[in-house]
């Protein structure tokens, strides 16, 4: 038996003789549901979109204030803060322009989980932070990282989708 989308399912019967059912949940289907079924692809592409834009922020926050993210890189005690900020700058243009043109879109999505892993160890530690409005800020911070990963799993599970560069080179 295999499944041919969610709603067939084809069964063999004896010597290659292959008999179609229709399967449909014993509930009814939402208009949420239906929406978001035939909505799909568009909707791939706005998430993609929203969570690129995180990046696109940041690098252009780091672009336009390089000498100030620098100083925040050394107030991390980071080693080579100069370099630190070249890479992170360069990695957060790789990772949005891979999620907003669909290219390499599960690999983006990898390079964003380990990126946003190793930004939140370094730079979202809220538990060293006195109580207060420093402490929160930085618990915020670890909140919205959490999110990106959520997001980065649901891109690396469904992929591009049809609004996608890799769509289109997958023909």
């Amino acid at each position: 038996m295999r499944f041919a989308d969610r709603d067939t399912i084809f069964a063999y019967s004896g010597a290659d003789e292959a008999v179609t059912m229709t399967f449909r949940p014993p509930w009814p289907t939402s208009q949420i549901d239906k929406f978001a079924t035939s909505n799909a692809d568009l909707l791939i592409l706005i998430g993609r979109i929203l969570l690129a834009w995180v990046f696109v922020g940041s690098a252009y926050g780091a672009l336009t204030n390089f000498s100030g993210s620098v100083g925040y890189f050394r107030s991390l005690n980071l080693p080579v803060p100069q370099l630190f900020t070249t890479i992170t700058v360069l990695l957060e243009i790789l990772i949005s322009a891979g999620l907003i043109l669909g290219i390499g879109t599960r690999y983006c999505a990898n390079l964003v989980l380990l990126f946003v892993v190793a930004a939140t160890a370094i730079a979202h530690r809220y538990w060293e932070y006195p109580a207060g409005p420093q402490q929160i800020g930085q618990y915020n911070n670890f909140l919205k990282n959490i999110s990106i990963l959520g997001g980065a799993l649901l891109i690396l599970v469904t992929g591009g989708g049809r609004f996608s560069f890799d769509r289109r080179l997958a023909g």
